[in-house]
């Protein structure tokens, strides 16, 4: 058995066979996932969406949670094989009524897509106090993943995807204040250590869920054109970080490594199903393989060490048990 990926032990390309250019078509090609069932969190918008479609094109039966359902049925009619129920990341009783009409089921889940999030907003809380991107990117993973854990466990061999970003990059966790109510508030700083916190759940995930067969992935999909996702971002901001002109025209340079909805669902996808992850886990991943690590200084492909250290996983594990109020005895 490999050993973990704490530090990025086994942070390093396996050669895939694809590119950043590839489609998430591409990489699901001659796979058989039929009588697999999924959940993709935000499946019905943006990759969430490409990636539920892909999903059940090759056979898998999708659940699909989302907070506006007719939003959703709209955007998946059609689309076969694929079940929509309500759910809103925001609101932790929504979270533990949705897992358990699932659990009711009995049926296994085989897949786990924690796809859905929010970016760049401004100073928002949640009905507990947390601030808004760590609730819903981070928080809302590690609970769902929680309650679930017993259909995850029950399919004897099941991939826990938790979409990340390279805007990890912009921030660490901040332990010591996590929700902004002793710093001031930056929503890039926000967003970054919300992702960190992905990236530290999934290698401390792997670590505990190895053992029962589960194992879980990081993703960062790439700079996508066409999804909601920087809707309430300011030019200013995307002026700051080097995306557009004076004007607001995106730059060339930025328009040119913007992927398509399909090339950024192709992580996904390919983390999901590739027979040549099954024995490893805990690793972040882009452009379709397994992601190098990122170690000079200057924000570029790749992921932080401190992403996916061993001493941070393991206190952000219990800090979440506190803030969510679960015991997740990942075993």
């Amino acid at each position: 058995m490999k050993k973990d990926n704490y530090r990025g032990a086994i942070q390093k390309p396996v050669g895939s066979g694809f590119n950043k250019s590839s489609r998430a078509s591409d990489v699901i090609k001659d796979i058989d996932l039929t009588g697999k069932i999924a959940i993709v969190t935000g499946g019905n918008t943006g990759i969430g969406l490409e990636t539920t479609k892909i999903l059940a094109s090759a056979g898998t039966k999708v659940i699909v949670p989302a907070r506006d359902v007719d939003k959703a049925k709209k955007n998946l009619a059609g689309v076969l094989n694929v079940e929509i129920e309500k759910m809103d990341l925001m609101e932790p009783d929504s979270i533990d009524a949705f897992a358990e009409k699932f659990l009711a089921t009995g049926r296994s889940l085989h897949l786990l897509v924690n796809n859905a999030g929010i970016m760049w907003v401004p100073l928002r809380r949640d009905n507990r106090g947390f601030e808004s991107q760590l609730a819903t990117n981070y928080l809302a993973q590690f609970h769902l993943t929680a309650k679930l854990w017993p259909a995850l466990k029950k399919a004897h061999g099941a991939r826990v995807i938790n979409l990340s970003s390279q805007g990890h990059q912009f921030a660490p966790f901040c332990f010591e204040d996590p929700n902004f109510t002793q710093r001031e508030y930056e929503t890039l700083q926000a967003y970054g250590q919300s992702k960190t916190a992905t990236n530290l759940f999934s290698v401390e995930l792997d670590k505990r869920g190895k053992k029962t067969n589960v194992r879980s992935f990081s993703v960062h999909p790439g700079s996508i054109a066409g999804t909601e996702l920087g809707r309430e971002a300011s030019l200013e901001l995307f002026q700051k970080m080097g995306f557009c002109d004076d004007q607001g025209n995106i730059l060339p340079e930025v328009a040119a490594n913007l992927k398509t909805i399909a090339q950024g669902a192709a992580t996904t996808v390919w983390c999901a199903t590739s027979p040549m992850l099954e024995f490893l886990g805990g690793v972040y991943c882009e452009d379709v393989d397994i992601a190098n690590l990122a170690v000079d200084s200057s924000p570029s492909g790749g992921v932080k060490p401190y992403s996916l250290d061993k001493a941070n996983a393991r206190q952000l594990w219990t800090l979440s048990e506190k803030m969510t109020g679960i015991s997740f005895d990942a075993n």
